[in-house]
């Protein structure tokens, strides 16, 4: 099975089973750079003392920052360049720490080479254990 193109596949080249991932460590820096970009605040990503007193007991990384992995994913890898994302669904299984290695897999599903799009399933992955799954719709140039 082909794994991931850097220049970017035809739609012609994309069969069902064809996966990439991106890894990352989450840090401090993500989180504080994250929230300014975002505007998403939210005291238990940022606020130590808040996040200890939450369910979580510290703080959590921005879910919506493990699942931007996807995007470099698929905007480099598989497909690659110039696909644009018609739709995203996310569920969020698990929280992610500062200091968590995220990896971001994405799997072909389907290809509808007439419409030219292509279907994956997408997840995060932090030791093993699903974090975030869900379903990507791209479009291929």
């Amino acid at each position: 099975m082909r794994v991931g193109f850097v220049e970017g596949a035809s739609i012609d080249e994309i069969e069902v089973g064809m996966s990439a991932s991106y890894s990352q460590t989450i840090t401090d820096a993500d989180v504080k750079g994250f929230a300014g970009i975002s505007g998403d605040r939210n005291p238990v990503h940022l606020d130590e003392e808040y996040a200890q007193e939450s369910r979580f007991n510290k703080r959590i990384a921005h879910g919506l920052l493990s699942a931007s992995f996807f995007s470099a994913i698929l905007g480099t890898q598989l497909p690659g360049r110039g696909c644009v994302y018609a739709s995203q669904t996310l569920s969020f299984k698990r929280p992610v720490y500062i200091g968590d290695t995220v990896t971001a897999v994405v799997t072909v599903t389907s290809v509808d080479v007439e419409r030219k799009r292509v279907i994956f399933d997408t997840k995060c992955l932090v030791s093993g254990k699903t974090v975030i799954s869900g379903v990507a719709e791209i479009f291929i140039p």
